[in-house]
């Protein structure tokens, strides 16, 4: 018997952020045969930003340890008890990827701006990989910023989305992103 709605979570989420302005264009679920460990990805972007550069990917793993132990607490709670305690969380990454930069910017400079966006509600990483695509060839950069969070299972069960605020943030940084980005590109 489960207890919680994954799907439906992730489904929900996917509404969610449609609602706030984004475009949902791809969603892909990957179970592991032998660890049971699931994987929910979504592809979307600002509505805005169909034909830009600027991608956003969430993803959500499910740990079947950490499922199957809120199962079990919940199953066990008596009837007095209202709610499980909020010590169950799955991780959920939005992760913010651009095509290689001819006109990088600087990381820093990026990072504190991001910052001021993110808050600290919505911490980002900002960093920057150099691919050489023949030993002959300048460094391509690609520019990758990550957010992390936690999604509690008690939020989940009883039926609470992603708060707005983190998904408004989502957008403020994707825009930022696609505004900035024919400068990068040139």
């Amino acid at each position: 018997m489960a207890v919680i709605d994954i799907a439906g979570f992730v489904a929900d989420l996917k509404d969610h952020a449609v609602e706030h302005g984004f475009h949902v264009h791809d969603e892909r679920h990957f179970v592991e045969s032998y660890s049971l460990r699931q994987n929910w990805e979504v592809d979307l972007h600002p509505e805005e930003g169909c034909e830009g550069p600027v991608d956003l990917y969430l993803s959500l793993e499910i740990d079947p340890r950490t499922l199957l132990g809120f199962e079990d607490v919940v199953v066990d709670l008596g009837e007095d008890d209202d709610e499980p305690p909020d010590e169950f969380h799955f991780p959920l990454s939005f992760t913010w990827a651009l095509p290689p930069l001819p006109r990088s910017p600087d990381l820093l400079v990026l990072a504190t701006e991001l910052a001021g966006i993110g808050g600290v509600e919505l911490p980002l990483d900002v960093s920057a990989i150099d691919s050489y695509p023949a030993a002959t060839d300048a460094p391509e950069r690609s520019l990758r910023v990550v957010a992390h969070q936690r999604v509690s299972l008690v939020r989940i069960r009883n039926g609470e989305e992603v708060p707005c605020e983190t998904l408004e943030r989502c957008l403020g940084v994707s825009r930022y992103l696609l505004e900035h980005a024919p400068e990068w590109l040139g």
